[in-house]
């Protein structure tokens, strides 16, 4: 199910940290993490850094539509460690979000388990029976009468599990093109970007933070 025609962004790859175990970009929105299939869907972040870094491979995925920091092994160790950092939850993300309607609460959690929406995927949805566990925390930056911006934290690494709690909690991210209508969707881009990410560098074990300011 493709929602919009595949139409990458041609921007030059921004770098944010290289050593000679792993490199750290700032993925556009627009731009697969991996190949889709068919060779319109080729073009993606992977091989883009792989032009650059042959060496590299891949440790986790962002949406096509969400932007922001993502991490690529350089030696099959650097992924091995950085794969298992993930599984075992140890790494830390913050995202930034713009979601519709104004939250009133400042800061909160949505614990709701998610699963694929079969005969609609690749949409995801709440399922108490048969969901894997989802936690999100929250915290509101601002809000106005329309929308809020958010720092969104996920607990868990859900596919869309950003965008289904935000839904969930009555506050669909702005420019979602599968989750948002009306005029919530009427935005020029997914207004999801990950913001900073943490992990411990596979050789040294020392604690890094990468951060790439939101575009919006």
């Amino acid at each position: 199910m493709e929602i919009t025609p595949y139409a990458p962004p041609n921007d030059p790859l921004e770098i944010l940290h290289e050593d000679h175990e792993i490199v750290v970009v700032n993925k556009p929105s627009g731009l697969l993490s991996v190949p889709g299939r068919g060779e319109h869907l080729a073009d993606c972040l992977l091989t883009r850094v792989q032009a650059v870094f042959p060496q590299a491979l891949l440790v986790h995925r962002l949406d096509r539509d969400t932007s922001g920091v993502m991490i690529f092994g350089l030696t099959p160790h650097a992924q091995r460690n950085l794969s298992m950092q993930f599984e075992k939850r140890t790494t830390k993300k913050s995202y930034i979000a713009r979601v519709h309607g104004r939250i009133e609460e400042k800061t909160g959690t949505v614990d709701l388990p998610l699963i694929v929406d079969w005969p609609n995927r690749p949409r995801q949805m709440v399922c108490h029976e048969t969901g894997k566990e989802a936690v999100t925390l929250w915290r509101v930056l601002k809000a106005s009468d329309t929308e809020t911006r958010v720092r969104l934290t996920p607990k868990t690494g859900r596919s869309h599990q950003l965008r289904v709690h935000m839904l969930a909690l009555g506050h669909v991210i702005l420019g979602d093109p599968l989750y948002a209508t009306g005029e919530a969707a009427d935005h020029p881009r997914l207004m999801l970007h990950s913001e900073e990410l943490r992990v411990n560098h596979p050789e040294s074990g020392k604690g890094m933070s990468f951060r790439a300011k939101a575009p919006f």
